[in-house]
């Protein structure tokens, strides 16, 4: 009670009306929870992927046009990972304002933040028009993007899953992970269709802009489709009752650092192998041939449908055999992958499909149990900011620099080096669950 009348006092006129308005609501079922879920992870990837395509086709030749194609794309991947650097400090800043002023202003003012930057992306001028400054613009927006990111954990999958049906844990534990494939998906598209109706000249002087815009749309939609849950006073006792409460990083990592650090390199195969399917080999396609832009873009439309039909499957077969089987399983066929797939990039078109569409099936399974697979070891009091902090932590240490290090491997020592660079994923994903199980804990 005392907990419900202090968060009462900290919430926000904003909150409060919006539990005015959606008061109606009396009942929070778990398929509802689900389609927020889905729509807001949606949102965000499909910010992500937007940002990593242009990363590939325009902003070298955009923002760097004085160094040749294999600096550029260096230069351009190492901008984009400083999303993953700014992210961990979004994080404590949003959980700060989480905790004084509610959960629904920190993701109000995430969102707006995240589709501000990314609408500003759309109107960002090049090295012609304004020197290096464009390259200080773009990071100081890609920045923008990634403190935003930081707070845009809004425990929904957290309670998703808490609120599951025992026997299908598995199938609801995957669910948030649909919104990677589906945010890849329309992307892509999108992408695919500016190339075939533009002229070359009119996509690379508007044409690319344009899913910059849509992606600010799309958070909006996402942000009231989020706030209708989070906002209702039967939402709110939920989180009460499950105690889905925010908690200091500092208490957390002092009171349960071994499940943060477990938890954040579980998933590390699964989000190595995430850039290592979709952005990198865009990139390395792109570089060895500059008309392959169009082709590749067709290919990973067609592998994050396969990537979808895979996440679903691996909530069945989880609800079978565990999430933490179906976690190491795939592990090791990543790690079989890494060694042999890589250098299909260099076989021609039949090589990339294969390498794409393998690789897509492999990540379905092994993403659509890495959301939290070890969060079950959180105490109740730091579930909330546990799950949030080990997903941020993997995301940095698996996939924030996975493109970068990816395409200077590649580049310097051949294809060969990245399938070892998955590998050293795959290792660590098994290590990390090894040593969960010998600490006892769920998963």
């Amino acid at each position: 009670m005392a907990a419900t009348t202090a968060r009462a006092a900290n919430s926000t006129q904003l909150e409060r009306d919006a539990r005015l308005i959606n008061a109606r609501e009396h009942r929070i079922r778990p398929g509802e929870i689900a389609v927020g879920v889905i729509i807001g992870r949606s949102s965000e990837f499909f910010d992500f992927f937007v940002y990593a395509i242009a990363s590939v086709l325009v902003f070298p030749s955009l923002i760097f046009p004085y160094a040749d194609a294999l600096t550029g794309a260096l230069y351009s991947f190492a901008i984009f990972s400083l999303a993953f650097v700014a992210r961990p400090f979004g994080a404590l800043l949003f959980m700060w304002i989480d905790r004084r002023h509610g959960r629904g202003v920190k993701l109000t003012i995430a969102l707006f933040l995240l589709g501000g930057s990314t609408a500003a992306i759309a109107f960002l001028p090049g090295y012609a028009q304004v020197g290096e400054i464009a390259a200080i613009l773009l990071a100081v927006l890609r920045i923008g993007q990634g403190f935003a990111q930081g707070g845009t954990w809004d425990g929904l999958p957290s309670l998703l899953s808490l609120n599951a049906p025992p026997k299908r844990r598995g199938w609801f534990a995957m669910v948030p992970q649909l919104g990677a494939p589906i945010g890849m998906f329309v992307a892509s598209a999108l992408f695919a269709f500016l190339l075939t109706t533009l002229k070359p000249e009119d996509f690379f002087d508007w044409g690319w802009r344009y899913p910059f815009f849509v992606a600010f749309v799309i958070n909006v939609v996402a942000l009231f489709a989020r706030l209708r849950l989070i906002s209702t006073p039967e939402f709110e006792h939920l989180f009460e009752t499950r105690e889905l409460q925010p908690s200091r990083a500092l208490d957390l990592f002092r009171e349960e650092w071994r499940t943060v650090v477990l938890g954040a390199f579980a998933p590390l195969a699964s989000f190595a192998l995430f850039h290592l399917v979709t952005v990198f080999p865009l990139s390395w396609a792109v570089l060895a041939s500059g008309d392959a832009a169009l082709r590749f873009l067709v290919i990973e439309l067609v592998g994050a449908a396969v990537g979808l039909a895979f996440v679903a499957l691996s909530g069945v077969i989880a609800d079978r055999v565990g999430g933490r089987t179906v976690l190491a399983v795939s592990a090791v066929l990543i790690g079989l992958y890494g060694l042999t797939a890589p250098q299909l990039l260099a076989q021609g078109p039949a090589g990339e499909w294969t390498y794409v569409l393998v690789g897509f099936a492999l990540l379905g399974l092994a993403f659509g149990q890495s959301s939290g697979v070890l969060n079950a070891g959180f105490s109740p009091k730091h579930r909330y900011t546990g799950a949030g902090t080990t997903a941020t932590a993997a995301w940095f240490i698996g996939a924030g620099f996975a493109p970068l290090v990816a395409l200077l491997l590649a580049s310097n020592f051949g294809l060969t080096s990245v399938g070892l660079y998955l590998l050293s994923g795959a290792v660590c994903t098994l290590a990390a669950l090894g040593l969960n199980r010998r600490r006892g804990k769920p998963a």
